[in-house]
């Protein structure tokens, strides 16, 4: 890296993340990649942990965070959301990804995803508050791009608090077809959170 750049690097405030975050996705600063890891590492391996990720394989998930943001930084649009949320957003990704190794997505997955067009947690630090308002916002307008019957299941599912059977009785399709169903809405909801973000 020549001078001038190492140079625009340092002169980032260290924690201006989204700046530092496009570094590395535009020139592969490692300054910039250093500043982001030391930082959200700790953070990612915590919440990982937290989410029932035994020590050893969070370590292991961070490091496959971190490997995919150094390369796919040049994706990240600032204009979508901040770094916080795009690093979050892989880290569950990659969470997932774990868990449908070992078993089906749950029911407690899609809440803790839904959970976020509850209010504002405000006893969240400022990363995770801002972090909460913008998955809020793409979590509302991913919600706008699901098919009138799919949004509708869902909203029965979870804000109603519905049982499969319930619904299936109360619109009159079998149980399989509305599992099946709530199934692909929800999977549909994060690829187009996903496509927002990343």
């Amino acid at each position: 890296m020549s001078k001038k750049l190492e140079k625009q690097s340092s002169d980032i405030a260290k924690d201006d993340f989204d700046s530092h975050l496009e570094r590395v996705g535009q020139y592969k600063d490692r300054k910039s990649f250093i500043l982001i890891f030391e930082y959200f590492a700790p953070r990612v391996k915590s919440f990982l942990m937290n989410n029932k990720i035994d020590a050893s394989l969070a370590e292991e998930i961070t490091q496959d965070v971190f490997l995919t943001l150094w390369r796919k930084a040049q994706q990240y649009d600032s204009s979508k959301a901040a770094a916080s949320t795009w690093i979050f957003t892989i880290a569950r990704n990659r969470r997932i990804d774990f868990i449908r190794k070992h078993s089906r997505v749950s029911y407690q997955e899609d809440e803790q995803l839904l959970s976020y067009l509850d209010e504002e947690d405000e006893s969240a630090d400022a990363v995770d508050f801002v972090e909460q308002k913008q998955q809020r916002l793409l979590l509302k307008e991913a919600f706008k791009e699901l098919p009138k019957e799919q949004s509708l299941l869902i909203k029965k599912s979870f804000f109603e608090n519905k049982s499969h059977s319930e619904i299936a009785k109360e619109i009159q399709l079998p149980l399989g077809t509305v599992k099946s169903r709530i199934r692909l809405a929800m999977n549909k909801l994060r690829g187009l959170i996903n496509d927002e973000i990343l």
